[in-house]
């Protein structure tokens, strides 16, 4: 796979960068985890320093949040069970991990305000968030949208002191955008795939793919940990996946922050078995670009999203190896029909409503009540809940949005 970076297809300035340093680096390559990183993270040309603003209908791409309240409501109905099962401690704090434009964290505040004015007083709230143009996008919303006064601060996670936190850290889609490394077999060996500079016959320098030994033993010792044998017959040569070892430390961090409580992790994925099944022969990479998805992230760089599918038997784990334990793992249409979506769309059929605004917002509503569920597009989505420290009457204490769980397969 192989593109030209030119002035109408690709932000030069961030392609005339990883040129760079591509030719500065050991061996002329980068793994794709450090051009991914650049693409989205860089601090000036990245995707998410650039276009913080705009993600949503006018966007590249939506998630939950951007289809109205409800999504954060239901979410806070289960940050409020977890506080009451849990005792009533105080400071509960909230770490939303990756809060994107802030839209989630006003829904979940304002709910929060008007149903459980108790759990508002005992209530901190801390956002982790890397890329400069989100926080101020975040800052401006929370401003804008008169939320309760309670404690709020924007920390990075290695900020955020060891064992201090009881509470919840939850994200919402934060994981896929991790960067992550390209795997691939050459007659039944593991190697790794990097990014390389070639010359076209046009003279325009490319980016191009090679395949060669691998960066890290992590490599190899994350399949281990997720019981997955690709030198296996099954496995056909050009084979190609993705490793998210960022997930691995990242869930590592915050299992080291936590004193006491749980982590909520809401994203697109699966479980190893089937992440890495040898009929998903080229992986799970996507691009989002104006709305579209493809699978070649070296257009339009600096302009798309790149994301990659989560493995969560990696989350599930990794977290047992850091003292997290999985307490359940279902899909987004149960955990949220369990916390009273379906009651909130049996109200909306109720309704007496004759004036055509109104009637109008209503449908808007159901519309995004279905989309949250349905099970060819969010309602898929993986929820996984983990706990560290709690007692043993809590921790056998089901919790409401697990209560229509399928299990997990790890």
């Amino acid at each position: 796979m192989a593109a030209e970076f030119d002035k109408h297809d690709n932000n030069l300035a961030l392609s005339k960068l990883i040129a760079r340093q591509l030719a500065e680096s050991f061996q002329q390559r980068l793994t794709f985890a450090e051009y991914m990183d650049l693409a989205l993270y860089h601090p000036r040309h990245g995707y998410y320093a650039t276009n913080a603003a705009i993600i949503g209908e006018r966007g590249d791409f939506f998630t939950s949040p951007h289809l109205g309240a409800d999504f954060g409501e239901l979410l806070a109905e289960q940050f409020v069970e977890m506080w009451e099962v849990m005792q009533h401690p105080t400071p509960f704090t909230l770490v939303e991990m990756g809060a994107g434009q802030g839209l989630l964290a006003v829904d979940i505040l304002r709910y929060i305000q008007r149903q459980y004015p108790e759990f508002l007083r005992s209530l901190e709230y801390v956002i982790v968030e890397r890329a400069a143009a989100l926080i101020a996008e975040q800052k401006r919303q929370l401003n804008a949208s008169e939320v309760p006064d309670v404690p709020l601060h924007w920390y990075s996670l290695d900020e955020i002191p060891l064992h201090s936190v009881t509470g919840c850290f939850f994200s919402n889609e934060l994981v896929d955008a991790f960067p992550v490394h390209q795997i691939t077999l050459a007659a039944g060996q593991l190697q790794e795939l990097y990014i390389t500079l070639v010359e076209g016959e046009d003279g325009m320098v490319q980016f191009d793919e090679v395949s060669g030994e691998l960066s890290t033993p992590r490599l190899a010792e994350y399949f281990e940990l997720v019981g997955v044998q690709l030198d296996a017959a099954i496995y056909l040569d050009r084979y190609r996946s993705e490793v998210n070892l960022n997930a691995l430390e990242w869930l590592q961090n915050v299992a080291d922050r936590l004193q006491r409580g749980y982590v909520l992790t809401i994203d697109y994925g699966y479980t190893s078995d089937r992440y890495y099944s040898p009929t998903r022969n080229q992986g799970t990479l996507q691009c989002y670009y104006q709305h579209t998805h493809h699978s070649n992230p070296y257009l339009h760089i600096g302009q798309q999203d790149i994301t990659a599918h989560v493995d969560f038997t990696a989350l599930i784990r990794q977290g047992e190896a850091s003292g997290l334990q999985a307490i359940g793992f279902t899909q987004q249409s149960l955990f949220l029909m369990a916390l009273g979506l379906g009651d909130r769309m049996v109200a909306l059929s109720q309704s007496t409503a004759t004036k055509p605004q109104a009637i109008q917002t209503l449908l808007h509503q159901r519309n995004a009540l279905h989309l949250l569920i349905n099970p060819m597009g969010l309602g898929n989505f993986g929820v996984l809940i983990q706990s560290k420290g709690l007692t043993s009457s809590e921790s056998v204490h089901p919790l409401k949005g697990l209560s229509l769980r399928s299990g997990y397969s790890n």
